[in-house]
């Protein structure tokens, strides 16, 4: 599973624009600097933040949630939540279903 967190912060690193190398971030370190990107797009590129979370299948719903003036959380932080919880299932299904590697493969038949 460490792999599959490893590959998600890569995917979130790269999506979200955030300029760095180093993909193994602790669950802090990523939280404060997603949330410190999602808070500059909010306000420099929002179409393309709402782009990138209907890409990851971010469900409206709970996006409005967030962003209602009475939610709990500032929209930034309640996208970050929504943005990690979504990566997080996502790993969960791609480690649900892995598939073995065949291993009676003739040669130059393998990927």
């Amino acid at each position: 599973m460490k792999n599959e967190t490893k590959r998600g912060n890569a995917v979130i690193v790269k999506n979200f624009e955030i300029d760095t190398d180093k993909t193994d971030f602790s669950d802090e370190e990523l939280f404060d600097i997603l949330s410190q990107q999602i808070s500059d797009m909010l306000e420099r590129k929002p179409e393309y933040l709402f782009s990138l979370m209907y890409r990851m299948d971010v469900l409206e719903k709970k996006i409005k949630t967030v962003l209602h003036p009475m939610a709990v959380d500032l929209p930034h932080i309640g996208l970050t939540k929504l943005v990690l919880e979504r990566q997080e299932e996502r790993n969960r299904t791609r480690e649900m279903y892995r598939q073995k590697p065949i291993e009676d493969l003739e040669d130059g038949l393998e990927y």
